[in-house]
């Protein structure tokens, strides 16, 4: 089934029980997976849906009066109202808030379980450096070991800053340089870093982290997501920009 999105919402004029069920039900999925310790896609695309469908709520409340008539629908791609009298109660877009307000709280239950998820995995893990920071952080090392695989994932970082409508977004770009086997060796942290300065002499004195973590978790949906928002708010901290 496809994931929860805005589309499903507008589609409920159609059958308002069913879509309830289909809301519930793909609810129902991203909950299994937080109890599996899988945090994305699934907690961003919650969070999304929640922030899109209260923007829709606050735009149709704000516009709503005699002058300007009764919100009638919705341009989801360019989030326009569009009116037409009679009453809201006699309109298709009647049944869409009615539904919106129904699932909000049920969605931000589901959020609840993601967060409460990321923060456990997020409380649990240190970010730590390998041999002294350098100046330049904007590039850089990340290591991010996995305990159910025993092995220790290597990944270039790059951060970039991104300028929107006045406000600075930092955006954390990784590639997967290799895994390093862990089974039945102890890697060093540093000696990782040793090789890579002698495999890839463009980063001749590169900014090294290292995820430590005791928790058993899912490398992809869970682990490197959570490390790179940690690495984000350290390189700020770092960069005096935090």
């Amino acid at each position: 089934m496809q994931p929860l999105s805005l589309e499903l919402f507008t589609e409920a004029v159609d059958d308002v029980e069913r879509t309830q069920y289909q809301i519930l039900g793909g609810l129902k999925r991203a909950r299994m997976a937080f109890e599996e310790k899988r945090v994305y896609p699934h907690l961003g695309r919650l969070v999304e849906l929640h922030g899109a469908l209260m923007t829709v709520l606050k735009r149709t409340e704000d516009v709503r009066t005699t002058e300007t008539g009764q919100v009638t629908g919705i341009d989801w791609e360019e989030k326009a109202l569009a009116y037409e009298w009679p009453e809201l109660e006699d309109t298709e877009m009647a049944i869409v808030e009615d539904l919106i307000r129904w699932a909000i709280p049920h969605i931000r239950e589901a959020i609840e379980d993601g967060r409460a998820v990321y923060e456990r995995v997020e409380d649990n893990m240190e970010l730590e450096t390998v041999g002294i920071v350098p100046s330049y952080l904007q590039e850089g090392y990340l290591m991010v070991p996995e305990r159910e695989a025993d092995q220790l994932h290597v990944l270039r970082y790059e951060l970039s800053i991104i300028q929107e409508e006045g406000e600075k977004h930092r955006a954390l770009r990784t590639v997967h340089c290799k895994t390093v086997e862990e089974e039945g060796v102890d890697v060093h942290p540093s000696s990782v870093k040793l090789d890579l300065l002698e495999e890839r002499r463009d980063l001749p004195n590169p900014a090294t982290y290292f995820s430590d973590i005791g928790l058993e978790v899912p490398y992809e949906e869970t682990l490197l997501p959570v490390v790179k928002r940690q690495l984000i708010r350290r390189l700020a901290t770092e960069m005096g920009e935090g």
